[in-house]
């Protein structure tokens, strides 16, 4: 495994590297595609798992914390949501695409447009907060199954012994028991955004623009991505060598991008261990 991504990666730095400068980084496309670089695509991916993290990590620590914490694990609804969470988690990722495209703009979005807006397409049609709330559900099983795990690895002294002291249910989950399980809850987020970063299907009918060198300021704009530039360079291209030096370096681009999250989340994580660490020392 550690052959074959090795092999992956250098194959990608070594046709990528040469097309990679600072125009590329900063630049919108043009030339269909073919030439100018891949900002606004840098740009919505980034802003897409954010939006998803804000909108699975809430969602996601509160189901957890309802399964672990507080739900009768022999009662129906734990066993229905549990068998829901394991569904999700298996369902191909253009089904998401399909539900979102499906729930989210032509139930929600054009719901709103109707009692608001006059049925004017405002927020039913394919925008950046669909996208982002389509990955979310996407991303829900695992968030919750990473954050159950972290809860569990709590030692049950430390949620006597608030208990003991006076603290209720509440206060002992929200002061003593979720700091102890944020390393672990970080991790999930880790895992959520690397899938997210990188999955094209679900956006292929919620938010993602072929080519739009406008940036998404606001949420029910559509956006480019790293992965369906990708797709699209690779298929749609009318030119495919002229394309194949800018594909390469715009795949080199979006492993960086999923990198640099990832990094991110993981030195939050760290940080966050050696707090509670020497807090238990």
């Amino acid at each position: 495994m550690l052959l074959i991504l090795a092999i992956l990666v250098v194959d990608v730095i070594r046709g990528g590297s040469a097309r990679l400068s600072w125009t590329f980084l900063t630049k919108a496309p043009s030339e269909g595609m073919t030439a100018g670089g891949v900002f606004p695509a840098i740009f919505g991916t980034v802003a897409m798992v954010i939006l998803m993290t804000i909108a699975v990590v809430p969602a996601g620590v509160a189901t957890a914390i309802y399964l672990h914490e507080y739900a009768d694990r022999q009662a129906p609804l734990t066993r229905i949501i549990r068998i829901a969470v394991n569904n999700l988690a298996g369902v191909p990722s253009i089904v998401f695409g399909l539900f979102g495209l499906g729930f989210f703009i032509q139930f929600v979005g054009g719901g709103i447009d109707k009692v608001f807006f006059s049925g004017n397409r405002v927020l039913g049609q394919p925008a950046l907060i669909w996208a982002s709330l389509t990955m979310a559900v996407l991303t829900l099983p695992v968030v919750i199954v990473a954050t159950e795990e972290a809860l569990r690895a709590v030692p049950r002294e430390l949620r006597e012994a608030s208990l003991a002291l006076g603290a209720t249910k509440f206060q002992t989950v929200l002061n003593v028991v979720l700091p102890q399980a944020t390393p672990g809850i970080l991790t999930g987020t880790i895992l959520a955004i690397s899938r997210g970063a990188g999955e094209v299907a679900p956006i292929l009918f919620t938010g993602a623009a072929y080519y739009l060198p406008q940036l998404p300021w606001h949420p029910n704009n559509q956006f480019m991505h790293l992965g369906y530039h990708v797709y699209v360079l690779a298929t749609q291209s009318p030119d495919v060598d002229a394309a194949k030096p800018i594909l390469y370096s715009t795949v080199l681009v979006l492993l960086a991008v999923t990198f640099v999250l990832n990094l991110s989340a993981f030195v939050v994580r760290s940080r966050m261990r050696h707090r509670f660490a020497g807090a238990s020392v």
